[in-house]
């Protein structure tokens, strides 16, 4: 039989599954034995393909009439079909770093615990196309990775409709003003709670301490009364969240805490609300107390993740709106902040943030960068210095040249970081998920077998009990236990100017073994500096000048080596920034990681880097042993560059404090052996190795791997990418490259080494606590549920219980917000160290 045989067969442009009408060239439809059937938007789409995997075509065979048709609160075609306009994606959807699909970062409303994130990417990841997704619990941001060859942008906002969490892509303002009023309206459910617990605690003592006959039948039945209205709004509106999410589950076929917790609360009313009528035992008191403690606890944990989240939200819109540009004839003119082109230049007065990213041209003064590295103390600028977008100027004004803006700059790929880190959720918290999943349904198995049980023993408890048991074992805490202490942790070390940017990166960062750092920009601080030029010749050749040899005096060898330097992102190019001369421009610029530069440039082939690439032939030596790169034409060597860069300041202080904590250091550079020998000298570091290329440091660090050691990698550029890719950890400096900071786990946004210090240390205490709530819920589940289940705790004991519960394991991991201090050994060790 066919839906045809009991119903009148649809017209061809009507939808299949509403009945409203199918726009002209719509490409939604649904196949239902072997028929292509039109449908009128992504929305119907979603739902029917949602009822034909849960096995229920049966539904569309037998129905008798269509659905409703959808209102204005419903879902249409032109709602989510919009999202799919390629001009206005521009302006949320992002590339994915490996190049497999595109990506972008949606609001999602109705999230209200951990189970909300589970179903959301568990129904997301069932699509066919997506390539992943994740809640970002903080912020209420739901970061979402897919083919847009199979899978447009509606059928997932239109899913996700469909599944009960209306979403749209995160725009801060929009975002800032929707939690806002989240949380007005947890306040307002949470007072009515409150006082409606109060009200209907002080009518129920009565009932409780009265001796009988000590109080009227007409008093006593005004309190019953009195008590069933003022529970009414306490159930119907405080409590709505939890009816609204537990049907949301029960329609997805997902159990969620909010089941048991509706089931716990409406049932108990429904109860009392009976026994005023007719007669029976009465429980408001135990409905208000469960509702307002439970309330209360998601309050909690709603502000501490509220707390993590206003950096994340204050970075997303930390870049001015406004920007000055300066034209050829230094002519101000104001324009939006995300109108500027990398070459323009801005004027930044004093008291005003910088709109992009870029170099000082003129000016020097001092910036605020402690929203975006965690520094609180202002820094000095001047001519040359990069500056990053959202730093305040304080002093006095700059004309800056911009080199990145918008969606471009540093600011916004740090909020991108942020996003990433949620994209895929530590194991931990997976376990965890699931295990409070499957905990929800052995609670509602056992509460049935509990409530068989007594209705044996004694029919009149047997209710009664039975709630008791669903109350107490509600597995709020367990469910809190692991996202609550990592949310603390990740708002801690952003403050302290760490970024982490995988899920998995805190729960290695506890367990690691050993770091090895690079040393070029990491261990030192990146600023080099060009101090000697020498010509170059070859020993083996005579100086007698051939046609390949060019005249260049050594202005001219530095200015054609800065120009090949141009295109790198290596701290060895800003040593030649000073010799730039623009009217010198090298094409085909190839960068070999490890070995150096190469680019045509004044109609030959010249090379910058190591001798052995850059004159193969010859074998040439460096002066002494200071650091040299050799300049070469055509293979003939022409010059020599000497430069010189500075350990940084905590380099020894960190180096030492991690030996404090248990782990092995060692230094790995493509820097020659005499300077590598040098720098570790320095730092007391008895592993080492110079002359690296990319590839042996990848294979050292295997080696160390398959040593059954955990291993974390420091570095900054390209040459670093391979060795950070196979890291256990990657830690990327502040001022390392864009595919080291894609590559890497964690991100240092300051210049301090000790922010990898911080960054174990408290990784280390999140797994401390998170063991600790893991452990507690646990135990309070285990040691509670023999009572209950013997009549020995009545309901509103049991709400107080789980409330407690609850409340006592978002404190502990509130504990991660404030300041981790360092362990003692590691403080005076470092301490010693640094003076």
């Amino acid at each position: 039989m066919t839906a045809a045989t009991d119903q009148a067969p649809a017209k061809a442009l009507d939808c299949y599954h509403c009945g409203s009408r199918v726009p002209k060239g719509a490409p939604w439809s649904l196949r239902l034995d072997d028929v292509e059937h039109p449908l009128c938007c992504p929305g119907c789409e979603a739902v029917a393909h949602a009822i034909l995997n849960g096995g229920l075509e049966s539904y569309y065979r037998y129905r008798t009439e269509l659905p409703e048709r959808p209102d204005e609160h419903q879902i249409h075609a032109d709602t989510w079909a919009i999202f799919d306009d390629a001009g206005l994606q521009q302006r949320f959807i992002r590339h994915e770093p490996d190049g497999n699909g595109i990506s972008v970062t949606l609001a999602v409303e109705g999230i209200t615990c951990a189970a909300c994130a589970w179903l959301i990417e568990h129904r997301l990841n069932a699509m066919p196309g997506i390539l992943s997704s994740a809640i970002n619990l903080s912020h209420h941001r739901l970061h979402v990775a897919w083919d847009p060859e199979r899978l447009p942008l509606s059928r997932i906002l239109a899913e996700l409709a469909a599944i009960g969490y209306p979403s749209q892509p995160y725009e801060p303002d929009a975002a800032q003003i929707r939690l806002q009023h989240e949380e007005r309206m947890s306040i307002r459910r949470l007072i009515v709670a409150a006082v409606g617990m109060m009200q209907v605690m002080m009518f129920s003592i009565p009932h409780y301490f009265a001796n009988e006959g000590s109080i009227s039948a007409d008093f006593s039945a005004l309190f019953l009364w009195l008590s069933f209205a003022l529970t009414t709004p306490v159930v119907l509106f405080s409590a709505q969240p939890f009816f609204v999410g537990a049907l949301r589950d029960i329609r997805s076929r997902q159990l969620g805490m909010d089941v048991p917790v509706s089931l716990a609360i409406g049932s108990a009313y429904l109860a009392s609300a009976w026994g005023v009528l007719f007669g029976g035992d009465i429980y408001f008191d135990s409905v208000v107390m469960f509702t307002f403690f439970l309330l209360f606890g998601r309050y909690v944990e709603m502000r501490a993740r509220r707390h993590s989240g206003r950096i994340g939200n204050a970075l997303a819109q930390v870049l001015p709106l406004s920007a000055t540009r300066l034209d050829d004839n230094e002519q101000e003119r104001i324009l939006p902040a995300n109108e500027l082109h990398e070459g323009d230049r801005v004027l930044v007065k004093p008291g005003h943030g910088v709109p992009a990213d870029g170099i000082i041209e003129t000016g020097e003064s001092r910036l605020d960068e402690s929203m975006l590295n965690g520094e609180y103390l202002p820094v000095s600028r001047g001519p040359g210095d990069n500056v990053t977008g959202g730093s305040q100027n304080i002093t006095s004004p700059l004309v800056v040249r911009v080199t990145r803006a918008g969606k471009d700059a540093r600011a916004a790929s740090i909020l991108d970081l942020t996003d990433r880190a949620f994209a895929h959720r530590p194991k931990i918290a997976e376990n965890t998920a699931r295990l409070a999943h499957h905990f929800v349904l052995q609670v509602l198995i056992l509460s049935i077998v509990v409530g068989v049980a007594w209705w044996f023993i004694d029919p009149q408890r047997a209710f009664w009990v039975t709630l008791s048991v669903l109350v107490i074992t509600c597995p709020c805490a367990l469910a809190l236990a692991t996202p609550t202490a990592l949310t603390a942790a990740h708002g801690q070390l952003r403050r302290r100017g760490v970024l982490i940017t995988r899920a998995d990166a805190l729960e290695t960062l506890a367990q690691l073994d050993r770091v090895i750092f690079d040393k070029t920009g990491t261990l030192t601080a990146g600023k080099m500096t060009l101090v000697d030029v020498q010509p170059a010749r070859p020993h083996d050749k005579t100086t007698q000048r051939t046609s390949t040899d060019s005249v260049f005096d050594k202005v001219q060898l530095t200015r054609i080596a800065a120009a090949l330097e141009t295109q790198s992102e290596h701290p060895i190019a800003r040593a030649f920034t000073p010799w730039r001369d623009y009217s010198l421009n090298a094409d085909t610029i190839i960068n070999h990681p490890g070995q150096g530069l190469e680019g045509r440039l004044l109609n030959h082939q010249w090379r910058l880097g190591k001798p052995e690439f850059s004159a193969p032939e010859h074998a040439l030596t460096a002066p002494d042993s200071g650091q040299w790169l050799l300049l070469s034409e055509e293979g003939q060597p022409r010059a020599w560059f000497r430069l010189n860069d500075q350990l940084r300041e905590d380099a020894a202080q960190t180096v030492a404090a991690l030996d404090a904590l248990g782990l092995g250091v060692e230094l790995l550079s493509g820097d020659t052996d005499a300077a590598t020998q040098s720098m570790a000298d320095k730092l007391n570091i008895t592993h080492w190795q110079g002359g690296v290329s990319p590839e042996g440091k990848l294979e050292y660090l295997r080696q160390r791997q398959s040593d059954g050691l955990r291993v974390a990698m420091v570095g900054d550029g390209i040459n670093d990418i391979p060795v950070l890719a196979g890291a256990d950890v990657a830690i990327a400096m502040n001022s390392a490259t864009d595919l080291a900071r894609t590559r890497a786990d964690a991100v240092l946004l300051g210049p301090r080494l000790m922010r990898i210090v911080d960054a174990i240390v408290v990784s280390r205490a999140t797994r401390r606590i998170v063991t600790q709530n893991l452990t507690w819920a646990l135990v309070y589940n285990v040691a509670a549920l023999p009572l209950a289940m013997m009549g020995f705790v009545t309901p509103w004991i049991a709400a107080i219980g789980m409330s407690a519960s609850s409340l006592v394991v978002v404190t502990n991991a509130l504990r991660l917000s404030r300041h981790t201090p360092l362990p003692k050994e590691v403080a005076l060790l470092s301490e010693t160290s640094s003076t």
